[in-house]
């Protein structure tokens, strides 16, 4: 009998176990995991049981997430939201997961991201994956303000890959004092400015590789010098080796010691200059300075033409007037007896006018 009950003890345990796991999901009380993967769910399944500690929701068609979608799951500690085509992220929707430390929503197309959606309480949360995860370059206007208000002051790591961003606002990480990691490889940022690594002092790693940056103006420079302790990757970037690249070179060589793949950066442009090491650019000061002497000395030259030119037009000017010589003085002549008789006829006519006697007899004479 005492071997009979134990076995409907243990089956009614078993069959609680598998009562309390979600429709469509599997879970491992063993492995505190619980998986929901590519089962066309429509929002996060509800009875996900309170030992959970890993929960990957991946590969569904979840569309917005909100506070009420993980109430009671106090134990989460990894969550994957990953592939899910979520487009909207309430506020304090993460607020009740009290040990999350690893948050992954790539592959999504967040369009809506609430100021506060990254709240989490006792600011537990460690690595934020949003790699592929915004839907278009302009989210991260809302993911900025997210960023700001959602205390997040001990995230260590913030992958931003692949998103096509073309810009990043000011400030954007001011209140991430404690990152160490931030991915911004395969974007589309054309240039580093608007103090946009402010507050990054504990910063480690950087990547800025796969992005658009054709050069590094001194405001870009500023930045970077302003993360002494992080280590840069700058590679597959088309930079653009004419004779603005000279700063950035010299700083390259500086610094190699911080960019990791300083010695694999070529430039890209123009032709002549391709795969040309980006530590070697720095040797084309001296062949700027004589680029600008040419240019003067081009430029002395097109003047001297010039004045040659119109030298020769004034010679035969004067030639062809030397050859016409006779023609122009009797040209000249006939205008000038032509001046004078019209001259002395009004002449003569004021004489008249004002003399009353001439103008009587001019009457008479008339009469």
């Amino acid at each position: 009998m005492l071997g009979l009950a134990q076995r409907v003890v243990f089956c009614a345990l078993l069959g609680s176990v598998y009562a309390s796991c979600p429709q469509r999901c599997e879970c491992s009380e063993a492995a505190h995991t619980v998986k929901c993967v590519s089962r066309d769910l429509r929002s996060v399944p509800t009875g996900i049981p309170g030992y959970t500690r890993n929960l990957f929701i991946t590969g569904n068609q979840i569309r917005r997430i909100g506070p009420e979608c993980f109430k009671g799951l106090d134990n989460v500690t990894n969550l994957s939201l990953s592939n899910n085509r979520i487009s909207e992220v309430e506020s304090h929707t993460f607020a009740g997961l009290r040990s999350l430390r690893s948050l992954d929503l790539s592959n999504n197309q967040l369009a809506v991201v609430h100021p506060e959606a990254f709240t989490v309480q006792n600011q537990s949360l460690r690595d934020l994956n949003l790699s592929r995860a915004l839907y278009n370059h302009s989210s991260v206007t809302d993911l900025a303000t997210s960023l700001r208000w959602s205390s997040l002051g001990m995230l260590r790591g913030l992958d931003l890959s692949h998103n096509g961003l073309i810009y990043l606002p000011s400030h954007i990480f001011s209140h991430l004092g404690s990152l160490q990691r931030l991915q911004l490889s395969n974007n589309s940022l054309v240039a580093i400015h608007n103090s946009t690594f402010s507050g990054l002092d504990a910063l480690l790693e950087l990547d800025l590789s796969l992005n658009s940056l054709k050069t590094m103006g001194e405001e870009g420079l500023r930045e970077l010098d302003s993360l002494p302790r992080a280590h840069l990757l700058l590679g597959e970037n088309p930079f653009t080796c004419t004779c603005g690249i000279e700063p950035f070179a010299l700083w390259l060589n500086r610094s190699q010691g911080r960019v990791s793949d300083a010695r694999g950066l070529v430039c890209a442009f123009p032709a002549s200059m391709r795969n040309t090491s980006m530590l070697a650019a720095g040797t084309l000061t001296l062949g700027c300075h004589r680029s600008g002497a040419g240019a003067d000395l081009a430029l002395q030259t097109s003047y001297v033409f010039l004045g040659i030119v119109l030298g020769f037009v004034g010679l035969i000017f004067l030639f062809v007037l030397y050859l016409n010589r006779k023609g122009i003085k009797k040209r000249i002549n006939d205008l000038r007896d032509a001046c004078r008789e019209v001259w002395e006829g009004y002449h003569y006519r004021f004489e008249i006018d004002s003399d009353p006697r001439l103008s009587q007899v001019c009457t008479s004479a008339d009469a």
